[in-house]
């Protein structure tokens, strides 16, 4: 639908557009020369040889096709003011067409969108005014699908036109973050020169999101937001939804969490619509505080600033979490004294609730809220700003809605409750607060919460976990003027704890081990295969030699370097052994060469059959390969074909034996062996303590999906549905590869799972999160909702 609109207003619209494109477009050059800087670095840095090459490869690379790309990228940006769809490569014929895309494509399209994505989540807040403007201009509802205003627009056009120019997409994914880094500030900044722009032309100063909210399906039915970035993502469920299994929980807002501005349910992966419905809690409580107490006042207590909205990889945002810095106010003194005398007071009285009352938790933890909403409201009347006072009002309701969460364990809730002050002094002081997923206080508490509510209170009471949540309140108490910077701190400490306290058992520590061992000897077989199929990809081999070096001794390399070191006297002597089985498979038109192979040859095959006997293969398998190489050997004999030079048996030798110079610890491997019995045969270790879930041979595992799994943080709990019987597990450790995941449950058994199985429980919902939402994003709803019934006890 489009309303007619005046010359003026349209001429307006593409103006900012114009504005848009230069901003941005001026980024590509300093773009460039960040990328060639790196490369730069990478190509001198001491590695193995095999990375120093693919460095010196990846720079002269783009050396010599950099200026064709910003040339191209920057004549084809200029354009796409005039040509919406050519940034996209959008199709003249619209309208909807089915069609089979190619996997090149595919892969492009995949690198394009990781790109907007995180302009997308950076931009959120600066993005949705900027659409709802340029929508009032130009009288539609919605943007084009191919407008340079959309963040897939510049994406898909740096991407293309770096293909065009002759870089590979392999190079593009190693120095996507270089890209990502510079790029996305630069955009962030040109929406926020171009909302600037119209304010200063008077359109629409201030945002009332009621005159843009649409209903469908008559007039009490759901509401959405056109130009929102989340319209129609937002009441998605998070990852792993109860209705997936047939729940008759209530939707959301049946809950009490309805966001201020309800959306409507679209497509997506499970990660990005959990994501998106965190930020929509955080868009929703912009909106109503802006609402109420002023579009300029709101700006102070929420900022929406670039530095202070998360990016797509769970990065802290800039200038903040890494140094205390992001977006900050100035905090009178005054107020500050009130904040600090009321926090002391609350810290002495909730240790005499401790004392006084150690059996009766429930009382205890009454008193505890019921005392800091009186210290609340106290502070509120103090507050100097109606700022101020909306900050402290949003900060209890959340603190009481986190207090009233059960599934916390009673000893770890009055430490959450101590932490209501020093998160009040932090919102206040630092407004981004409010405005991205990744502060560090949110960070803190949501990692503390997601933790604990899998255990019951007996499990935490007097526990290491309740002793380190108790040591991280108290260090934040003890320096109340740093800001997030101690927020940052202790959280860092906590996951470096919960690293070592989630793996101290020594069935766990077992079990890691394992773990490690077997996924560090496939990826030493992969790489090793691939380093033989070099060294003998000019050699005249038979079919049948290279088969059995490929495919089974490259894995007796592997498994020796595995257990004896990669110089180790066995490991060696094998690696010679390769060298020796290609030069006596070769032809032999002399009677030296003949005789000396005959002499050597019970040897040989003793060698052959111990390397064998050390991956476990015997008997029948074994003599069939033993019976093949046989074979071989006699026909070498009598073979007229040229022989192989003794300096390139030489050379595969001196390499061989130096093999681990030559192969990249880098990468994982796609097809572990990974099952009880192959742990026990490769390893020797007893593997009947673990549940071994092995990938699926042939299954699909989609993109988002394997992206979900590598996200998994350890802490978090989960419902598995393994062989049709439901356990509640923790996720407790990532092997270093990302390849293997072990889950523990509270009744001693540990799960070893692949990274594509996960990946496939995931998408089946066979794994599910505990927790739809972080503890804070829920904290957040309900408050909002509690807004939302009585909006006047904002600022009362």
């Amino acid at each position: 639908m489009s309303i007619a609109r005046s010359a003026s207003s349209l001429q307006l619209a593409r103006e900012t557009r114009e504005r848009f494109v230069l901003a941005t477009g001026s980024v590509i050059v300093p773009l460039a020369q960040a990328i060639r800087d790196r490369l730069t670095r990478q190509a001198s840095e001491v590695g193995s040889a095999r990375a120093m090459q693919e460095s010196r490869d990846d720079f002269v690379a783009f050396q010599g096709q950099a200026t064709q790309w910003v040339s191209l990228a920057q004549t084809s940006w200029r354009k796409s003011v005039n040509t919406p769809g050519a940034a996209a490569g959008a199709s003249s014929t619209g309208g909807l067409r089915l069609e089979l895309i190619g996997d090149d494509v595919m892969e492009s399209n995949i690198l394009s969108s990781r790109l907007a994505q995180a302009i997308q989540e950076k931009a959120s807040f600066e993005l949705s005014d900027l659409r709802l403007r340029i929508q009032h201009l130009e009288g539609t509802t919605e943007l084009d699908a191919h407008d340079v205003l959309r963040p897939e627009a510049l994406s898909k056009l740096l991407v293309d036109q770096w293909l065009a120019a002759g870089l590979s997409r392999a190079l593009w994914a190693r120095v996507q973050d270089t890209v990502q880094q510079l790029l996305v500030g630069a955009v962030v900044k040109a929406y926020e020169d171009a909302n600037a722009f119209l304010v200063s032309k008077g359109v629409m100063e201030e945002i009332d999101l009621k005159n843009f909210v649409r209903r469908t399906g008559g007039s009490s039915g759901p509401a959405t937001v056109p130009g929102s970035p989340y319209a129609g993502g937002g009441a998605s469920q998070a990852p792993g939804a109860a209705s997936r299994h047939g729940s008759s929980e209530a939707p959301p807002q049946a809950r009490g969490f309805a966001p201020s501005v309800p959306l409507a349910t679209t497509g997506g992966s499970p990660l990005l619509l959990a994501r998106q419905r965190a930020q929509t809690a955080l868009l929703s409580l912009k909106r109503f505080v802006a609402a109420r107490i002023g579009a300029a006042d709101m700006q102070s207590t929420m900022s929406s600033s670039p530095q202070s909205v998360a990016g797509t990889d769970g990065s802290a945002p800039a200038g903040g979490a890494g140094g205390g810095g992001g977006t900050s106010r100035a905090v009178s003194n005054t107020f500050a004294a009130v904040i600090a005398d009321a926090e002391a007071a609350y810290r002495m009285a909730a240790t005499q609730y401790m004392q006084n009352s150690p059996g009766d938790q429930a009382t205890m933890l009454q008193q505890a809220s019921v005392d800091l909403r009186r210290r609340s409201a106290e502070i509120k009347k103090r507050a100097p700003t109606t700022a101020d006072k909306a900050t402290v009002e949003i900060v209890a309701l959340m603190f009481q809605a986190i207090l009233a969460e059960e599934r916390i364990p009673f000893s770890a809730r009055v430490w959450f409750a101590r932490l209501q002050m020093p998160v009040l002094r932090v919102a206040i002081a630092e407004p981004e607060f409010f405005g991205t997923l990744q502060h560090p206080a949110r960070m803190l508490i949501d990692r503390m919460g997601s933790c604990v509510m899998g255990f019951d209170a007996a499990a935490i009471s007097g526990s290491a976990l309740e002793g380190e949540i108790r040591r991280v309140v108290q260090v934040i108490e003890q320096y109340p003027e740093t800001g997030q910077r101690v927020f940052k701190l202790v959280f860092d400490e906590f996951v470096a704890f919960l690293g070592r306290y989630l793996t101290q058992s020594d069935t766990t520590q077992r079990v890691m081990s394992v773990a490690q061992q077997v996924e560090q000897k496939e990826t030493m077989a992969i790489q090793y295969t691939i380093e033989l199929r070099k060294m003998l990809n000019d050699m005249p081999v038979r079919d049948e030699i290279r088969e059995f070096l490929f495919k089974v001794w490259a894995e007796v390399l592997a498994i020796a370097a595995l257990r004896y070191g990669a110089q180790g006297e066995q490991t060696v002597m094998l690696k010679r052994v390769a060298s020796e089985l290609v030069w006596a498979a070769s032809a032999k038109p002399n009677r030296a060469d003949r005789a000396r192979v005959i002499q050597d040859l019970p040897q040989l095959l003793q060698r052959l059959r111990l390397g064998m006997n050390l991956l476990g293969i015997i008997d029948e398998p074994q003599e069939a390969h033993i019976k093949t190489i046989g074979a071989t050997l006699s026909d070498a004999f009598l073979s007229k074909t040229e022989a192989i030079p003794a300096a390139k048996i030489e050379a595969m030798a001196e390499r061989l034996a130096h093999l681990e110079d030559f192969v990249s610890d880098e990468g994982g491997a796609s097809n572990l062996p990974l099952d009880a019995n192959s742990i026990e045969l490769l390893l020797g270790v007893d593997a009947a303590s673990i549940e071994v879930v092995p990938d699926t041979s042939g299954a699909v595992v989609a993109e988002d999906m394997l992206e979900w799994a590598h996200e998994l943080q350890v802490g978090n709990w989960f419902m598995l549905d393994h062989n049709d019987r439901v356990s509640q597990v923790q996720f407790v450790w990532r092997s270093d590869r990302k390849q293997l995941h072990l889950f523990a449950s509270a009744d001693g058994r540990s799960f070893l799972i692949q990274v594509g199985r996960l990946a496939n429980y995931l998408q089946a919902g066979l794994l599910v999160p505990a927790e739809e939402e972080t503890l804070t994003v829920r904290a957040t709803r309900e408050a909002l909702a509690k807004l939302d019934a009585n909006p006047e006890r904002l600022l009362n």
